[in-house]
């Protein structure tokens, strides 16, 4: 299994090998006790799937306690532009973010650990995410910043005026209006 640890450490690429033949190929995309050695100790315990059309933006979202949620995300057709910010209280890298590129061909997946916002943007039409979550949906303890905070700078590899995003999204707030709700 190739892992990178991105410029924020604690959050990772994850590639598992994958074996190919004339039928195609096989990956074991998912193991409890690999992911523990490589520091992913956290028990699943929902999956969620998304499709989304090309310039889709979703996020930047988190929970927050007592339902903290870390994200194991990967492509299961097309690609996405994947990014997390963190957001952890006292953090040495707090508002800064790593990015990766995840897709179906490259069959990379991305930990975001708790405490960090996620989103990401569909580079095609009919991009297929799954994400393995570490604890349950639970609306008081979600939080979301504007995907396009002029603080944040993200370089969102879609043109504003092309994006798709949800009303909720929309109106978000920026990072700094959102002091002391992360903690």
């Amino acid at each position: 299994m190739q892992v990178e640890r991105m410029a924020i450490p604690d959050v990772l690429r994850v590639t598992p090998p994958r074996f190919a033949d004339s039928r195609g190929h096989f990956s074991e995309a998912y193991s409890a006790a690999k992911f523990a050695e490589i520091g992913i100790p956290d028990l699943f315990i929902q999956d969620n799937q998304s499709r989304s059309h090309k310039n889709v933006v979703r996020g930047l979202h988190c929970q927050v306690a007592p339902a903290i949620q870390g994200k194991l995300v990967r492509v299961l057709s097309g690609s996405i532009w994947d990014v997390a910010v963190d957001i952890r209280p006292g953090s040495s890298t707090y508002g800064q973010h790593v990015a990766t590129i995840l897709s179906a061909e490259n069959g990379a997946q991305f930990w975001v650990p708790g405490g960090f916002l996620h989103g990401f943007v569909a580079l095609e039409d009919g991009t297929e995410v799954l994400y393995k979550v570490t604890a349950p949906y639970l609306r008081e303890a979600e939080r979301g910043v504007r995907w396009d905070d002029p603080a944040l700078a993200l370089p969102w590899p879609v043109d504003p005026l092309q994006a798709i995003v949800s009303d909720k999204d929309r109106v978000m707030p920026s990072l700094a209006e959102c002091a002391g709700l992360f903690g």
